[in-house]
């Protein structure tokens, strides 16, 4: 077993069986056996493994490279994971309560309903080479703490960019300078917490009390509020239903009839679901869909540029020809949705319209199998986007972020991918995951 007693920079590998069997040992320590045994271990790597359901209070795992892992309803209270990598895990219902988690990795990984509550949640560095490493924040980026609990929790400088944070409790919290930008914080509970320094930008913050953070001074407008989410659609003069209708009317017969739907500005949270619904050619820049189910939504041709998607279900969407420069999609379901071209005209007559992403949003996006043909990639983030299997053909990825990005079995023929950034620092691919859980 693991003691802790490793030289610099060797890391010890575990298989689950002698995982089970510190478990046992560990559970015998909590109860006061014979022949028990507190679990401590150090800089191990327990990648793809299984810790579900078990008893760790107090157990010490500092250091230790835990991706992958399967940690849902475990009980790790009062434990130490200090500076350890978290990063992809299932931690649904895990209980971290006033565990130490100073300096840990949990990117992506799944927090929903996870109680963290008086959690020490601040900077820490581990050293792997004999070398001093300066103190690194909590790192919670692009993971899912819808439902957690982190009352009282110390995250002071914690990252939490792109987190899906709907509902959490947060109440007294020290979170100052903590970044917070393009997470998810709908619904949250903040009252009591520290925030002074945090960085808020593009943060969703609709059903929050942020009265308090008003009061504070905070610069609130690149984020998302109740406030200044967008245009209410009980303004318009003409219901909605009407509007579609005169524009299907217009798309018909070519603007000779009806009129074109321009929903620029509006927020359109409140319809829930514009599921299947056919909206070819419409303007709708800068409009807010987060949160919606579009799925099979026909928005073919149409202006959605700087639209914010973020978190929509969008399987199987038609975006042929249209512009979506600079739009929000991180973290929305966009399985086999269709980015392709669409030719119009005949003849010499006969022009090529591409789909347009220059600059687009699609951090922790699902795009598997999806048809991005030919689209303008442009300085477009995919971090930690999923691109199995997509139709990349002739894509122009030139300053593209790929941090992260799988790429698993997707057709690249002729696309620039020369220019883009992070193609050397992709995350476990889909297969290596499936890998890592058989071993």
């Amino acid at each position: 077993m693991a003691d802790g007693t490793q030289n610099s920079g060797e890391v010890e590998t575990l298989t689950q069986s002698q995982l089970d069997a510190m478990v046992k040992l560990h559970e015998r320590y909590l109860e006061g056996r014979i022949g028990g045994r507190r679990a401590i271990l150090k800089r191990v790597d327990l990648t793809g493994l299984s810790l579900q359901g078990t008893n760790m209070r107090q157990a010490d795992f500092a250091g230790c490279h835990m991706r992958y892992m399967d940690l849902s309803s475990a009980n790790f209270q009062e434990a130490s994971l200090y500076a350890c990598d978290l990063s992809f895990s299932n931690l649904h219902s895990t209980s971290f309560v006033r565990a130490d988690l100073r300096g840990t990795r949990i990117e992506s990984a799944n927090l929903t309903e996870a109680d963290l509550e008086r959690a020490d949640l601040r900077s820490g560095s581990i050293s792997t080479d004999g070398q001093y490493h300066p103190p690194e924040p909590v790192n919670f980026r692009g993971a899912n703490l819808s439902g957690a609990r982190l009352i009282g929790s110390m995250a002071n400088h914690a990252n939490f960019s792109d987190a899906i944070m709907a509902h959490a409790n947060i109440q007294h919290a020290d979170l100052r300078g903590a970044n917070f930008v393009g997470a998810d914080l709908s619904g949250a509970d903040i009252s009591g917490v520290q925030l002074s320094g945090a960085n808020l930008d593009n943060a969703i913050l609709a059903g929050v009390n942020i009265d308090s953070i008003r009061d504070s001074g905070f610069d609130l407008s690149l984020a998302i509020t109740d406030t200044n989410v967008g245009i209410s659609l009980t303004t318009l003069e003409v219901p909605l239903p009407t509007l579609i209708q005169q524009h299907r009317i217009w798309v018909e017969t070519a603007g000779a009839s009806g009129e074109q739907l321009d929903l620029s500005d509006y927020d359109l949270r409140g319809l829930a679901t514009l599921k299947m619904e056919r909206m070819t050619a419409i303007v709708a820049r800068r409009a807010k869909f987060f949160g919606m189910n579009l799925y099979k939504i026909q928005l073919q041709s149409a202006h959605l540029e700087e639209a914010d998607f973020r978190r929509c279900d969008l399987e199987e969407a038609d975006f042929r020809a249209s512009s979506l420069i600079r739009a929000k999609l991180s973290h929305s379901n966009l399985k086999k949705a269709n980015f392709s071209g669409l030719i119009f005209g005949t003849g010499s007559a006969q022009r090529f319209a591409p789909c347009d992403l220059t600059g687009a949003e699609l951090r922790y996006a699902d795009l598997s199998g999806a048809v991005l043909k030919r689209v303008s990639l442009r300085n477009a983030d995919l971090s930690y986007a999923n691109l199995t299997g997509c139709d990349l053909r002739e894509t122009d990825f030139t300053g593209a972020n790929l941090e992260g990005t799988i790429l698993d079995d997707a057709v690249t023929e002729g696309a620039e991918l020369a220019g883009a950034a992070g193609t050397n620092k992709r995350a476990f691919s889909l297969q290596s995951l499936q890998d890592a859980a058989e071993s």
